[in-house]
């Protein structure tokens, strides 16, 4: 099914004095078309103003474009619909450019362990040989910082079953992903997830180059207002065109896990859902991969 959204400049006038404007903002809508109305109500309640006077809507278009805020289906009343956000980890692959791929072979092959067992019992043992930055993987603390807590020190609370929002940034012509963008959303105790669309290229030489990204401004607002968990669907969550990682360095400084190379969040609601992305429990390990997940109970 197609999606479409209302594209439009508004004015607004306030009964008590002043005015606001607005330029190429974008709405969903449920059908071929909307009536100024309906936008200019949507318009109030979005940015929550009061004492609104006049409104008019101006240039209006309509455009085809994935809908921003319900991407996802609602889950049947009562049952829970599980979302994979994982990236397939396969030998050879490269995650991170500069980085080695990894290497998944027989450590023990079924024709192999048919030797030690009975007539039709056969096992396969694999041998992994890897980075922990591979495929779609979580930071922890000890990643950045010598003292920071690593994967077995992790609190599962941070990681498990946490309240999650999506905060969609696709289309945005800057690359960098500033605070402006979380500003109004709720983010205490959530697992914020950047939804940048990037994840498209994926296995491609443009996943490496010029990618989305957050801002150290960005990442002060996310900690100060007390993120559990910052995750997104880009090659880093920082700029990698020079040599400092203030966005690892704040969240990280703060506690906060990082995910990077997540996938499929177009499928995922604005709100509503829980989000999971547990490692194993490695000592002295700071990344290492997960499969992340969300899921939806009830209807959203």
């Amino acid at each position: 099914m197609t999606e479409r959204r209302a594209c439009f400049d508004f004015e607004i006038e306030f009964a008590n004095g002043g005015a606001l404007q607005g330029q190429d903002f974008r709405l969903d809508i449920a059908g071929d078309d909307v009536d100024d109305e309906t936008l200019a109500a949507a318009i109030i309640a979005d940015l929550r103003l009061l004492m609104v006077g006049r409104v008019a809507i101006l240039n209006k278009r309509i455009i085809e474009e994935p809908h921003k805020r319900s991407a996802a289906r609602s889950a049947e009343s009562g049952e829970a619909l599980r979302i994979d956000l994982s990236h397939v980890i396969e030998s050879g692959m490269i995650t991170y450019k500069g980085l080695p791929a990894p290497l998944i072979c027989d450590h023990l092959s079924r024709a192999a362990s048919r030797r030690h067992y009975d007539a039709g019992t056969e096992f396969q043992i694999d041998r992994i040989e890897m980075v922990g930055n591979t495929g779609t993987y979580l930071d922890t603390p000890f990643h950045r910082f010598a003292d920071g807590e690593d994967l077995a020190e992790l609190s599962l609370d941070k990681v498990s079953d946490c309240p999650g929002i999506v905060v969609r940034v696709t289309g945005a012509r800057d690359r960098a992903i500033d605070w402006t963008m979380f500003a109004a959303v709720d983010v205490r105790d959530k697992a914020v997830l950047v939804h940048t669309g990037w994840d498209r290229h994926w296995r491609t030489d443009q996943y490496f180059e010029d990618h989305p990204h957050l801002t150290e401004r960005a990442a002060i607002h996310l900690r100060d207002r007390g993120a559990r968990l910052v995750g997104i669907d880009s090659f880093n969550i920082d700029a990698t065109d020079g040599g400092t990682r203030p966005v690892h360095s704040v969240l990280l400084a703060a506690g906060i896990p990082i995910v990077e190379h997540l996938r499929g969040l177009d499928a995922l609601p604005a709100e509503g859902f829980h989000f999971w992305a547990v490692p194993p429990k490695f000592s002295k390990v700071g990344t290492f991969p997960v499969r992340a997940h969300a899921i939806l109970r009830g209807r959203i």
